[in-house]
This record gives C-alpha cells, structure tokens and sequence, in this order.
C-alpha cells in the first residue's frame, strides 16, 4: 500500500490546486476579476496569435473597455456551444463570441448594447462558376455553423430554395467541407467569410450580403448586472475616443497574413503552442491514469469479492462508466454537477475527473480479469497452508495477476492519451485543441492535422514498444 502513497498524493495535490487556482487567482488581485468564455475560432473576432496572445475583434474591444471600467478578465476558450452552456450552469460570467442578440437568447440571457452590426453572405470553392444565387443550391448541400447568424438565415430560407443544411461546431470544419466538395456552398457571418477569404481559405463570396442582427457581450439572466453595466460604459466611451473604429480597422482591413503555410513554416511557427498542448494531454493522462489504477484496484476487487455488497458497488461502478459515453460524463461533470450544485469547477478538474472515473472502470475489468485468471489452485495452496483469505490475496494471487496485468496497463494508457482530445469540448487546451486554435488562424487544416497526428502517433508508438517489449520479458521469463 505504501508505494500507492506518493502517487496518489500527486494525484490528489494536482485535482485539489486546480479546482483552487480560479479562487486564489481572484483573492490576489484588488480588482474585479471576470471569467469570459469566447470561441478562439472565430477569426477576426477571436483567435490566437503564433506567440500565444489572444486576439480579435471582441478580445480587443473586451481588453480596452477592461480598463477604461477598472475590471480585470479571464478568458476562457471554449467554444461557441460549449460557451454558452457554461454561461447557463454559471460556471463563467459572460460570453463574447460574436454572439447574435435574439429574442429567444433574451429569455436566457442579458446582453450589453450592440457592439457590432453583423449580416450574412453565400461563399463557395474558389473557382465554381456553377453556384451564383441561392435558386442554383436546389438538391445541394449547405455548410452552416450551429449558432450562428448564417446558420438561422439558413434555415429560413432552404425550404424555399430546396437544399439540405449540414451543421458543424467550428468554421475551419465548415469551409473544409465546401473545399473538399461534400458541400456546395456555405453562409457565414459577412465579417468571417470576408477575413477569412482575404486570408486565403480557398473560398470566394458570390452574394451580396443579407441585414442581419447585432453582436451583444452576455451575462446570465439577472446575473452580473454590474459587469452589463460597466460593459456598456466602456464601450460607449470607445466609441468617441476612436478607439473603437481604430480596433475594427485593424481586423476588418487586414492585409493577408504572410506566414509560411507549408507543413516545415508551420511547425516553425506553431510548435510552441503545441508542445503545450502535448504537455497537458500527457499531464490528463499520467494524473488520470494514477487516480484510475487506485480505483482500478479497488473496485477490481471489489468485482471479485466474495461479499454481495461490495461486488455489486464495484459492477454498478463499472457499468455506469463504461456504459456512457466519454463526451457526456465531460459535459456532466463540467457543466452538469456545477449547475446543480450551484459551485463552479475548472475544466482541468472536470477533465480529469472524467478521465480517472472512465478509465479507472476499464481499470477494474483489466484487475478483475487478472485475477480470475491465475489458477484457481493457488488460492486454494495458500489457503490450505493457512494464510488467511486477504493475506493470500495480497501475497499470492495479485502479485501473479499484476504481472498479467501489466501489458493491459499499457494499452489502457494509449486509450487514455487519445481519450484526453474529446476533453477540447470543454476547452481544455490540450493536443487536439492546440491543433483547432491554429488552423482558426491559418486556415490550413490539412497540413495542421497532420502534424497533430503525426505527434500522436510518435508518442502512442513508444508506448505500443514499451508494451511489446514488456509482454516479451514476461513470456521469456514464464518459459
């Protein structure tokens, strides 16, 4: 039990300073401290730089009113949709993400003055002659973003014209998909096709662009009213000092970005922000894999037992984790829990929560199963020598399951390092989500993801030899 000690106690540390950390953060500062979730894929009005800097139209406008108000900001990279579900359980206090003022959202949320008056336009694969107005997309497929301004003038219009919506969750998704010919065209926000085509994205917009609605800064229903308050002043005072039109200028009139797109130029100019990303998806995964081998343990043996409790406490245990999906314990440990419980938890917590839980059942079978795979007789020798049950247990049969177990670990831990990618559904910055917030900035999904997975696949490599290795050693050392 003692060389569980250290582990565990890392493990616990590394849970109990990350759930802290938000509250430490605010208690060191004088000033108000806002958490703000955005979607760092939405160029220009949130992305990421090369040195890591948050940026964009609503970063910059957000940043400047910041200090003019006195308040300080935190932002929080999550997503459009996951955004906007942690401003409703209240595990953010606001959210700027190019966000359209709708009356339906008015039910939900109270946002600020419009800050940007946005519209909408049709783009298709550069060099399509076919597709000029929206009777030609009659029997074609249409890309739209869920949540969008483009996705709901969509849907208002396609019964008329006859064609079918596909919907995704980031706009780098979206365009690749009317590249690569699945779809024909696709509707955006103007301001996002039209940077994003100036920037290269192999796009072209062929419509004039649709009035649309307003841009708004939200906080939760009756929640903040200060934080709306100050928003409003700050950007009224932007507004006449100039500020304001000098921050749409610098985004809205941007020249195409000369940074080297070939795999070599991106990987010069992206690794730092990817080794980080690596750094945390290895992180999730040795922390939620010292959790899970202690559950793993102790449920797996609880599995075996003789006593009905325990054994059904460790199969409802498995059952339930192994029984949902990953993605949903995420959203329920993160979004979930906090909103009924009424307490905020940080996404690292609820990641590795979720990673520990989900793997620590597999764990369980894996420990279950080696158990019940030594010979019955050598139970039954201990026994008959006189060493009680849990003595023989521990000095007999699981030193001889451990051994069996061992290459089982191993693929459990190659499970685990790729389980980590689905955790950039709630904004976790690791791998996988390194990769998106590039290809937001660069547009070059193709040469990003390969570099993404080529890292994977090194890292996953290794530890495949490892375990090859291992079970050799442990075969030669049976003969």
């Amino acid at each position: 039990m003692r060389k569980f000690r250290q582990p565990l106690m890392i493990a616990l540390m590394t849970l109990l300073l990350s759930f802290i950390a938000p509250f430490a953060q605010a208690a060191t500062t004088d000033e108000k401290t806002y958490q703000i979730a955005t979607d760092i894929t939405f160029a220009p009005f949130e992305f990421q730089e090369t040195n890591g800097e948050y940026v964009g139209i609503d970063i910059d406008l957000l940043n400047a009113i910041a200090e003019d108000q006195g308040f300080k900001v935190e932002i929080k990279p999550l997503g459009f949709n996951a955004a906007v579900q942690a401003l409703e359980s209240k595990q953010v206090d606001g959210v700027i993400a190019g966000m359209s003022i709708t009356d339906e959202r008015k039910n939900k949320f109270d946002f600020s003055d419009p800050y940007f008056d946005s519209g909408v336009v049709m783009a298709v694969k550069e060099g399509n002659d076919e597709i000029k107005e929206y009777k030609d997309l009659k029997g074609k497929k249409v890309a739209v973003k869920t949540g969008t301004e483009g996705a709901s003038f969509a849907t208002s219009i396609k019964d008329k014209y006859g064609f079918k919506i596909v919907t995704f969750d980031d706009s780098a998704n979206m365009y690749d998909d009317v590249k690569t010919g699945n779809s024909t065209a696709v509707f955006d926000d103007y301001p996002v096709l039209a940077y994003g085509a100036n920037q290269g994205n192999g796009l072209e917009l062929v419509t004039e662009k649709e009035s649309g609605g307003s841009y708004g800064f939200a906080v939760s229903k009756g929640q903040n009213p200060e934080l709306i308050q100050q928003f409003n002043e700050g950007l009224s005072n932007l507004k006449e000092s100039g500020e304001y039109d000098k921050i749409l200028d610098t985004y809205l009139s941007a020249p195409k970005s000369d940074e080297d797109k070939g795999v070599i130029g991106l990987i010069k100019s992206s690794y730092p922000s990817l080794l980080k990303g690596l750094g945390m998806t290895l992180m999730l995964t040795v922390v939620s894999l010292i959790i899970a081998s202690i559950l793993g343990i102790v449920f797996g043996l609880c599995r075996v037992a003789k006593n009905k409790a325990l054994n059904m406490l460790g199969s409802i245990y498995v059952d339930i984790f192994r029984g949902t999906p990953l993605i949903v314990q995420a959203f329920f440990f993160y979004f979930g829990v906090p909103a009924a419980l009424d307490f905020r938890i940080s996404a690292i917590t609820a990641g590795l929560l979720t990673l520990s839980l989900n793997a620590g059942a597999y764990m369980a079978e894996i420990v279950r199963g080696g158990i019940e795979s030594v010979d019955k007789g050598q139970m039954e020798a201990a026994r008959s020598l006189g060493l009680p049950y849990k003595k023989a247990m521990a000095k007999v049969v699981l030193p001889q399951a451990i051994t069996l177990m061992i290459p089982s670990f191993i693929n459990q831990f190659i499970i685990t390092l790729k389980d980590t990618s689905i955790l950039s559904i709630i904004g976790i910055n690791e791998l996988t989500q390194s990769g998106k917030i590039i290809i937001a900035r660069n547009l070059e999904s193709f040469n990003m993801w390969l570099i993404v997975g080529l890292m994977y696949f090194i890292i996953i490599m290794i530890l495949t030899k490892v375990s090859q290795r291992l079970e050799r050693r442990i075969q030669n050392g049976k003969a």
